[in-house]
């Protein structure tokens, strides 16, 4: 194989480059023996010596072969090894990251220069970069990760396989073809539609139990939301009850959950559809400005209050059983609102669409999604969708109001109805 030449500007750029990623990790490497205050490998010295090693064994590679990189590899092991087994003397479990981060960092060195990659400068230069701001990232945050690790049950580790295993086995297998009446009902986008929605769920019920909900009524409120922001709304509405005092406080987690549901929505489409976004982001945007103002406004007001909220309490959203019932809901609701469609028009969709949002808002969206792909109307698909929002945004102020009492549901409503009219309003002006 043929070696490209390099110029002396990308020689240049390749060394300094090398540098910085090997002074990235060592700067780390140098402040954790300080914290620990015990003899390490090296630091900000060593590793960019390292980085600089891998890239000038790159550059003998052009004119000697990649023997040299091969050469310096053994070397740099067989130092590492070295320094492996004095840390083990002195201490019985010694660990190897610091020794992995340094064999990174010469790999990352040998990639600045490396011969005949399939890759632009450029993008060559970003990898090296953005690879040792990650083990940076992954060094520095020892103990958060420990922690975080600490709180995953049991129970989510098995949620997470059977996610994977829906996800990467079961999804593939399905047919990707309609069947049935109205020729609307496809096994492949279903599930594909419940992995969605399972990871999106999913994703937010980690974030919850990693972040922990006392951390602040707006991290519990977007990460809550983000999982099942009814629960954040019935939980937070049985604490106001039992405790007037934090009513205030149960007011903001709730209308923060309540109001991430729009963006939530807008990344969903965006996925899905991002045709559809362009012209649905305006109501949606509308309601998430207005809703994060009102939850706001009570967190200014609720400062002066000691007493927060108990943490939410919410469950793995990933359960098979809950997967295959949102499978089945999904069926009928696009069969429904597909029939509605046909047969009645576009009066039909936004009537299945209010009573659809009346208990799930992702079931409605995901049907009018289809529908739009497949030729509905983007101002009927913008109505439709934004009437099922409005409607399970209606019924969980309703929810606040009804569980925790007349002075929390006043402060939800008003909030929420602020939220909703600057939809309604936007999607009047746009419409």
């Amino acid at each position: 194989m043929t070696m490209q030449a390099m110029t002396f500007e990308e020689i240049f750029w390749g060394f300094l480059i090398a540098l910085a990623a090997g002074a990235l990790i060592g700067l780390e490497r140098q402040q954790d023996q300080t914290i620990e205050k015990k003899p390490s490998l090296g630091g900000v010295r060593t590793f960019p010596l390292i980085a600089l090693a891998g890239a000038l064994s790159s550059l003998l590679a052009h004119s000697l072969g990649a023997w040299m990189v091969l050469g310096a590899l053994m070397v740099l092991g067989a130092f590492l090894a070295i320094s492996y087994y004095q840390d083990w003397v002195r201490d019985a479990d010694p660990g190897v990251t610091t020794e992995i981060a340094a064999l990174i960092t010469f790999l990352l060195g040998a990639l600045a220069l490396l011969p005949n990659l399939p890759l632009a400068t450029g993008q060559r230069y970003l990898l090296i970069v953005s690879s040792a701001g990650v083990v940076m990232a992954l060094l520095s945050f020892k103990e958060s990760l420990h922690r975080a690790v600490a709180r995953v049950s049991d129970d989510d580790l098995y949620a997470t396989a059977k996610f994977i295993i829906l996800a990467l086995v079961m999804l593939p297998l399905l047919p990707n073809r309609t069947f049935g009446p109205l020729d609307v009902l496809n096994p492949y986008r279903t599930g594909l539609m419940i992995v969605l929605i399972a990871g999106i769920s999913f994703l937010g019920y980690i974030a919850t139990r990693i972040v922990g909900a006392r951390k602040g009524m707006t991290v519990t409120g977007i990460l809550g939301g983000l999982a099942s922001s009814t629960a954040v709304t019935v939980s937070m509405a049985m604490r106001a009850r039992e405790s007037p005092a934090t009513i205030s406080v149960a007011a903001v987690a709730i209308l923060t959950a309540c109001t991430t549901m729009f963006p939530r929505v807008l990344a969903t489409v965006g996925i899905l559809d991002p045709a559809l976004v362009a012209s649905l982001v305006w109501p949606f945007g509308a309601m998430t400005v207005v809703g994060y103002a009102a939850a706001l406004f009570f967190y200014l007001r609720s400062r002066r209050e000691q007493e927060g909220p108990e943490p939410v309490s919410l469950r793995n959203p990933f359960e098979l059983g809950s997967a295959l019932k949102f499978g089945l809901f999904f069926a009928v609701v696009i069969f429904a609102a597909k029939a509605a469609h046909v047969f009645l028009g576009e009066k039909g969709l936004y009537a299945s669409s209010v009573v659809a949002g009346s208990t799930d808002v992702d079931a409605i969206l995901l049907s009018v999604v289809q529908f739009h792909k497949e030729g509905l109307l983007t101002a009927t698909a913008v109505t439709a969708i934004t009437l099922g929002a409005i409607t399970n945004t209606v019924v969980k102020a309703g929810i606040a109001g009804w569980l925790g009492g007349r002075s929390l549901g006043l402060r939800v409503i008003a909030g929420l109805g602020a939220a909703l009219g600057a939809g309604a309003l936007t999607l009047f002006m746009v419409g």
